[in-house]
């Protein structure tokens, strides 16, 4: 009796199972570019490509859907990475950070840490031994898979300078192994190529020194040409040797010939250089570098150079490393090259050499996220068939030609999508780039441009057309015939262009964007190319405002003859709001053609269909009941929020016509940052004989003031069973389930501090949940996830996710708040990532945890998306650790 009495409450068993059916947190992918990448490595056996970071990430790709990541224990940087041959399921890679926490004999006299320091690795063809170039100008030979010092086999910088040339000894050091490159055709014969110019042909069977070459310019890099008759070198005087390999001479004093293609002027080093032979009979040249200090010094360039064929790929960030895709079997002649990959600071780049005029090729994966900074983001689930198709289709009209991904290891065993997702990302550039969601590979679908709907620095008159992708548009004349490349564009050539906020009706393929410059622009989807003028509206939210003066930047002026817009998205209204502030809220209600947008400033409801039908305004005075303590600053901006429009139709509402047909939009309202009033309109539909000729009136019903006066993040209606509402397209087209009519509605709004349930339509408190009691959090992201259980198949409960400034997730049920799971997501630290957190309606979601790459993560039991491949990696990588 008294056990009883005490039993603590609120356990219990079966609640407890039902829990762990529906949730449990993963972080499952890391979509986009990797953060500072620092190495490359490419096996062509097994079509495999690997990127080290700066902070010890190695990531393996393939086929789209066949990616693998690995983190060192240490956050040191990967400088080199190479693969195991054949070797990948047991061994995976060798970094060079393997190899460095691995201690090597230093010379008499020379500091160990400075004289052992690798500088370059070499793994011979028989996979049995790796070469290791050092600092101090010693290479070593480490067995594998033991990584166990072979003592008989070291080259030490003395046994090498015994056999130089008096006269080229001068008392002075090689200076640091600079590369090392194994005979194409006779294994066990290395090239040795050192800093100072000297290069090496050494005999690890006979550990004889077989031939000498004397060069005298600094050295950078060492190629073989495939037949073994001859290397090429690079150089720090932006120029490259060949070299003959030939029997009975044991020195050679001069390169076979010697050629700076940018001079005469002081050029940069050639810090890479790859020569490939073709059946064409013309090899192929490619290097990195060596363009002419004073007027190029700072430009980060790649030269392909084949015959009279020659062009300066110029890009936008630092090049890293670079490689071919060609033919490695020892029974073929020929190299032929098929595609160029050159890993960049900030975009992987592929080049494709079979093509005339060597256009480059759309990567499936690995796309720069940040190639405009991200400023806004959006999920869309469960895309419509015909729409996807038609997004397809004007992706591939921006991208011209469609070619073969060259990289294709491994095999994708995750099963099909069973429904396509959208990720669309806004710029800071002007542009909404729209993302395959569906699976592992976050891939590029198509990109629209808001930039040619106004006047500005930007050219209006932009083919979506790659201008690299088309060798008509090199400018032959300039010398270097330079072709910019890449995406990668950090810089905005107008600010104002910035996205803020996106809306998309996947139904009525209607999207909305809103820009800094107080722009809202509504787009309808074309299959066509389209020339046409662009309706503007002007709306001023601040007429009722007296002695006001706009300090900030001006509006964008919009373009007043017709533009050309490529297939997609093209602009059909655009409204512009008064003062200029950014409009970082947006409702859309495409079933009936309406927007409600706002700013720092106010907000309005405006009739798209009737162009020039503002329907409501609202303007926020500083001394008023909107401001907390206090004038309401300019610089504040709209707190973001879920807006949805829902509706429900009855019949009269007190104090209406009876010839009014009425629907009141429940939850259609934009929420002010330092505001804590929500304000519910009614909107009375009066129908016409035609759609022209009907309207929408919309009218103040009802204020809700909260008491404790934080900020509102969001607001949702809840139907008669406590579900939320369905958008009114699914509604009215019958694409959901329907809502519960019969039983009274209720409102959840959630603030910065708390979450409450009010009752409709007398907006009476039902219950509430206040989260600052716990540490002091605050709301920062909330959204209502539908979870269906792993374990049961017609199971599922509507939850609300609320994510903190803590960036911790807590998981509530509806209507009731109760609490059901909390778990650490994003570091608290990590501002950026929480601010840019935006969740799918099944129980995943995506933020930033660099500027270039999203982490995916799921709070479901059920709905994972992660790598399911048949190529693994393990042993030298520790597993994956949460962020």
């Amino acid at each position: 009796m008294m056990k009883f009495r005490f039993r603590r409450q609120g356990t219990d068993p079966q609640r407890e199972k039902i829990k762990q059916e529906l949730f449990a947190f993963n972080k499952t992918v890391e979509h986009g570019f990797p953060h500072q990448p620092s190495a490359l490595a490419f096996d062509p056996k097994l079509e495999l490509m690997a990127i080290g970071t700066k902070s010890g990430a190695i990531k393996v790709y393939g086929a789209p859907g066949v990616e693998f990541t690995g983190l060192h224990k240490d956050t040191t940087a990967v400088t080199q990475i190479h693969f195991l041959p054949g070797q990948v399921s047991q061994q995976g890679v060798v970094s060079l950070q393997e190899v460095g926490n691995y201690s090597l004999p230093g010379r008499p006299g020379i500091e160990s840490c400075s004289a052992t320091r690798v500088t370059v690795l070499l793994l011979l063809r028989s996979c049995d031994l790796l070469c290791i170039g050092t600092e101090g100008g010693g290479v070593y030979f480490l067995e594998l898979p033991r990584l166990s010092l072979k003592d008989d086999q070291t080259l030490l910088q003395d046994q090498v300078t015994q056999s130089l040339p008096d006269d080229y000894r001068c008392g002075k050091s090689l200076g640091p192994v600079e590369s090392l490159q194994e005979h194409p055709q006779q294994s066990g014969k290395v090239l040795i190529g050192y800093s100072r110019g000297l290069v090496v042909l050494w005999d690890l069977s006979s550990r004889q020194v077989e031939q000498l070459f004397l060069g005298k310019q600094q050295l950078e890099s060492l190629v073989w040409e495939r037949s073994g008759n001859l290397f090429v070198s690079s150089h720090n005087d932006g120029g490259y040797s060949m070299w003959p390999v030939t029997s009975g001479n044991p020195n050679i004093h001069q390169p076979a010939s010697s050629t700076i293609p940018y001079g005469p002027f002081p050029c940069k080093a050639i810090n890479k250089i790859l020569w490939r032979t073709t059946q064409t009979g013309s090899p192929v040249l490619l290097y990195s570098g060596g363009m002419p200090r004073a007027s190029y010094g700072d430009r980060h360039c790649l030269t392909i150079q084949q015959d009279k064929d020659h062009v300066t790929l110029d890009f936008t960030s630092r090049v890293i490393d670079f490689f071919t895709v060609h033919s490695t079997e020892q029974d073929k002649e020929f190299d032929d090259p098929t595609a160029l990959v050159v890993l960049l600071e900030e975009e992987l780049v592929v080049i494709d050499l079979q093509t005339p005029g060597w256009p480059s090729l759309p990567t499936p994966y690995l796309a720069p996220l940040h190639s405009s900074a991200i400023t806004c983001s959006c999920h869309i689930s469960n895309v419509p068939p015909k729409l996807w198709e038609r997004l397809i289709n004007a992706g591939k009209a921006q991208q011209g030609r469609q070619q073969t991904w060259p990289i294709c290891g491994g095999k994708n065993l995750a099963p099909p999508a069973k429904q396509q997702e959208l990720l669309l990302t806004g710029h800071e550039d002007g542009t909404v780039r729209f993302w395959d969601a569906s699976g592992v590979a976050l891939t590029p679908l198509y990109k629209l441009s808001t930039a040619n709907v106004f006047h500005t620095d930007c050219d209006p008159s932009d083919d979506p057309q790659d201008p690299s992708d088309d060798p008509d548009m090199q400018q032959e004349e300039e010398w270097p015939p330079f072709r910019k490349v890449g995406c990668f564009d950090p810089y905005s050539d107008d600010p104002r262009l910035g996205i803020q906020k996106i809306s998309l009706c996947k139904y009525s393929n209607k999207l909305v964007v809103t820009g800094t410059a107080g722009q809202v622009i509504i787009l309808g989807l074309n299959d066509e190319r389209s020339d046409h003028l662009v309706d503007v509206s002007v709306v001023d939210l601040l007429q009722d405002r007296e002695g006001f003066t706009w300090k900030g930047h001006d509006r964008l002026e919009p373009r007043l003859k017709p533009a050309p817009f490529p297939p997609g998205f093209q602009p059909l209204v655009l409204v512009q709001c008064l003062p200029p502030a950014s409009v970082t809220a947006v409702a859309l209600h495409a079933e009936w053609n309406l927007i409600a947008f706002g700013t720092s400033h106010g907000f309005g409801l405006f009739d798209y269909h009737r162009r020039n039908a503002v329907l409501a305004r609202c303007t926020l005075h500083p001394n008023d009941s909107l401001a907390m303590e206090g004038p309401l600053s300019r610089v504040k901006s709209l707190k973001k929020s879920l807006r949805q429009s829902f509706r429900s139709r009855r019949p009269t509402l007190e104090g209406l016509n009876p010839g009014q047909r009425t629907t009141r939009s429940l939850e259609w309202s934009d929420v002010f940052h330092n505001v804590d009033v929500v304000f519910i309109y009614l909107f009375l539909f009066r129908g016409g004989a035609s759609e022209s000729s009907a309207c929408v009136e919309a009218v103040l019903g009802k204020e809700i003031q909260l008491m404790h006066r934080a900020p509102v993040v969001s607001i949702c209606v809840l139907d008669g069973r406590g579900k939320p509402l369905p958008d009114p397209y699914e509604a009215s087209q019958d694409l959901a389930i329907a809502p519960d009519m019969t039983n009274a509605h209720s409102v959840l709004i959630a603030s910065e501090e708390q979450l409450k349930v009010f009752s409709l339509p007398k907006v009476s408190a039902k219950t509430k949940f206040k989260l600052t009691a716990h540490e002091g959090c605050r709301v920062r992201k909330v959204a209502l996830v539908v979870f269906s259980s792993a374990a049961q198949e017609d199971y599922s409960e509507h939850t609300l996710v609320c994510l903190t400034n803590l960036g911790d997730m807590h998981l509530f049920n509806i209507p009731g708040l109760r609490p059901q799971v909390r778990y650490d997501c994003i570091r608290k630290e990590d501002i950026s990532g929480i601010a840019s957190c935006v969740f799918t309606k099944t129980g995943q979601g995506f933020y930033l945890i660099s500027p270039s790459e999203y982490e995916r993560f799921s709070l479901s039991a059920k709905v994972l998306t992660e790598p399911l491949c048949s190529v693994q990696l393990d042993r030298l990588l520790e597993p994956r650790p949460a962020r």
